[in-house]
């Protein structure tokens, strides 16, 4: 990266060339209309895009700009984790209107930060004057053999990593015109995407994963529709954060932690001591009771309503 890049005068191109600047050694190869990345040899590239935007996914006064910027990030990146993809590059498309361009400095931080943290250069993007801010946020990874969410199979244990809640809790209090406690909001704030998580499981027999952003719940359904099964989720197996309960656990959406289905149990102290978070054990795999692969939720042996997740469009 140079300070020098080929770029031509106008605030908007100095805007982006402070942004480089500010993001040092992160920024690679911006100034040409697309970035060139190598693939690994015998690897497959994988992308995926994520939004965030005002008044959908924050509001203003919730969250820091570089906390803003940080979570957009985190969020696309926790879709390579889905997939137990290693990271290679970030692109960003930044949608900035008059009032947030003097955070346009923290935002971009916070971005650089999770580009630092996980080792994904920013190669490029986009900015824009809009009415509400909005980051849309690409990444690229590459993986050798690809982790989806249709191979489940009858039989597999489901785990999930970290302790749920937190965000779901940090929301309702904000909705409320309540301030979330310090735990719950740093879990909003400061998700952390499991890469090296997932690539560990996907080596000790993982078949199917999914990051949760919807909900538990939510994002089982989505892992049973595609592997044509059902995943039966036990409630009182749930890992929740303090004040959470296992159902609140259940529905909080934009966790970004893993569920995971595997061939055979793991260890789970093993597994707690290598990335210092807990691996819990939370269901199996089944096949449908229906016509349609769900998730279905159990305490005690019997079924239990589910909770909603979150759903753009309801």
């Amino acid at each position: 990266m140079s300070d020098s890049i080929s770029l031509g005068p106008g605030r908007e191109f100095d805007v982006i060339r402070d942004l480089v600047r500010r993001w040092g050694e992160s920024a690679r190869g911006i100034g040409d209309d697309a970035a060139i990345l190598d693939v690994p040899a015998g690897c497959r590239l994988l992308a995926s895009t994520d939004a965030t935007v005002e008044n959908v996914h924050f509001r203003d006064g919730w969250l820091e700009p570089d906390e803003i910027g940080y979570r957009a990030a985190a969020a696309a990146l926790s879709d390579l984790a889905a997939m137990a993809a290693t990271p290679m590059a970030i692109l960003v498309a930044m949608c900035v209107p008059e009032k947030w361009r003097q955070h346009l400095a923290g935002i971009a931080e916070g971005i650089g930060q999770a580009s630092r943290s996980f080792h994904a250069p920013i190669t490029g993007g986009n900015l824009t004057r809009a009415s509400e801010l909005s980051l849309t946020v690409t990444v690229l990874g590459y993986a050798a053999h690809p982790l989806g969410r249709d191979g489940a199979r009858v039989g597999d244990v489901v785990y999930v990593t970290g302790a749920l809640g937190g965000p779901g809790c940090a929301l309702d209090a904000w909705v409320s015109g309540r301030q979330p406690s310090r735990d719950h909001r740093a879990r909003f704030a400061r998700p952390s995407p499991r890469i090296r998580e997932a690539l560990w499981l996907a080596s000790h027999g993982a078949t199917a994963a999914i990051d949760v952003s919807d909900g538990l719940l939510a994002d089982a359904g989505h892992l049973a529709a595609a592997s044509a099964v059902d995943v039966c989720i036990e409630l009182d197996a749930i890992p929740a954060m303090s004040g959470a309960s296992p159902l609140v656990a259940a529905r909080s959406g934009e966790e970004y932690e893993l569920v995971v289905t595997m061939q055979a149990p793991v260890d789970e102290h093993l597994f707690a001591r290598e990335f210092g978070v807990p691996l819990t054990r939370v269901g199996v795999v089944t096949a449908p009771r229906e016509h349609t692969p769900r998730a279905t939720l159990r305490s005690h042996g019997r079924f239990v309503d589910l909770p909603a997740g979150h759903d753009h469009f309801s």
